[in-house]
C-alpha cells in the first residue's frame, strides 16, 4: 500500500504523521501513531465520563472520591490520607472536596472508634446510590467506545496499555513510608 492509500484508508493521525514525515523525513514518528491516538481517545473518554457523571449530578472529582470509598467495600470508609493517595490530589484539595461532598450529604466525617485523632470519611447511602448509578452509566458508555473491537481485541489492548502504563507508574511511584 502506498502513502496515498494509507492516508485515504487511515485516520487523521495517519494524515498528521504523513505530513510530519514529509516535512522532516529523518524523523521517526512511530510513537505518534500510538500516543496521538491515545490522546484523541482520552478526549472522547473525558467527554463520555463528564456526560455519565453529569447524568447523576456529579462532577468528575466527586465521582473519583465517591468511587474510591465505594471500592473500599463495607463499611465504605477511608482516611483522608488514603483518599489523597487514591485520587492523586493534595491534602488541601481533598479537604476542600470533602467539605463540598459533606455539604451535599454524599459523605460523612467522623473520628475513629479506636483513636479519635484519626478521621474517617464514610460514603452515605445517598452517596452510594449516586456513585453506583453513575458507574453503571460509565461502564455502558465505555463499552460503546470499544464496540468496534472483539472481546479478545479489547483484552489485548488492555494488556498492551497495562504494560506501557506500568512503566510510567513505576517511575512515578512514591517511596514507601
Amino acid at each position: 500500500m502506498n502513502r496515498v492509500q494509507v492516508a485515504v484508508a487511515g485516520d487523521e493521525v495517519d494524515h498528521i504523521t504523513e505530513a510530519w514525515q514529509s516535512q522532516l523525513p529523518g524523523l521517526d514518528v512511530e510513537p505518534m501513531h500510538v500516543f496521538s491516538r491515545i490522546h484523541r481517545l482520552a478526549d472522547h473518554l473525558d467527554a463520555t465520563r463528564r456526560i455519565a457523571f453529569a447524568s447523576h449530578d456529579l462532577a468528575q472529582w466527586e465521582f473519583d472520591v465517591l468511587a474510591a470509598l465505594r471500592r473500599a467495600g463495607e463499611p465504605f470508609e477511608l482516611t483522608p490520607g488514603r483518599l489523597v493517595a487514591e485520587t492523586h490530589v493534595s491534602s488541601g484539595t481533598m479537604t476542600h472536596r470533602l467539605d463540598r461532598l459533606t455539604e451535599r450529604g454524599l459523605v460523612e466525617r467522623r473520628g475513629s472508634d479506636g483513636d479519635r485523632r484519626i478521621v474517617l470519611v464514610s460514603l452515605t447511602h445517598a452517596g452510594r446510590m449516586r456513585v453506583d448509578a453513575a458507574v453503571a452509566v460509565l461502564v455502558q458508555s465505555e463499552r460503546e467506545l470499544l464496540s468496534s473491537l472483539s472481546h479478545d481485541e479489547a483484552a489485548g489492548l488492555a494488556g498492551l496499555l497495562r504494560t506501557v502504563l506500568r512503566t510510567y507508574e513505576n517511575d512515578q511511584a512514591e517511596p514507601s513510608r
